[in-house]
């Protein structure tokens, strides 16, 4: 049986936050590209769909949730993150798609937890045998 590593995209406006995301996540051998804007992640995406996206909450130009919209219906797996957690932008990010929601600074465990519970629940939706890989 033939193994693949798993795509995760993360989108953020923050270098530091991208660069150290990347580090993080190719611990578990996860093939990561980053992206600074919401903009350049989806002029990416005739590429290749990511097995999860990583997207954060506030940035120039097009929001977290705007991207996360734009995305609906896709079937990628959407995990929020952001140092603002204000009233109803959970439920905002929810209700637009997003899988997990998560406060900065991220926990290393809560984070693989998301991806592997939001991973989890994708494939769960998927029909036998459907596999892009």
């Amino acid at each position: 049986m033939i193994e693949f590593a798993l795509r995760i995209a993360v989108v953020d406006d923050e270098p530091s936050v991208l660069k150290a995301l990347k580090r993080l996540l190719q611990t578990r051998s996860f093939r990561v590209k980053t992206f600074e804007s919401a903009r350049r992640f989806l002029a990416a995406l005739p590429d290749s769909l990511p097995d999860c996206l990583i997207v954060d909450l506030q940035m120039p130009e097009m929001d977290g949730v705007e991207l996360l919209q734009r995305l609906a219906g896709m079937g990628i797996p959407m995990i929020v993150i952001t140092a603002h957690g204000e009233f109803g932008v959970r439920e905002r990010c929810e209700s637009a798609g997003a899988m997990a929601f998560l406060l900065k600074p991220l926990q290393d465990t809560t984070l693989f937890a998301a991806i592997d519970a939001s991973i989890g629940a994708t494939a769960n939706l998927r029909a036998p045998g459907d596999c892009d890989h």
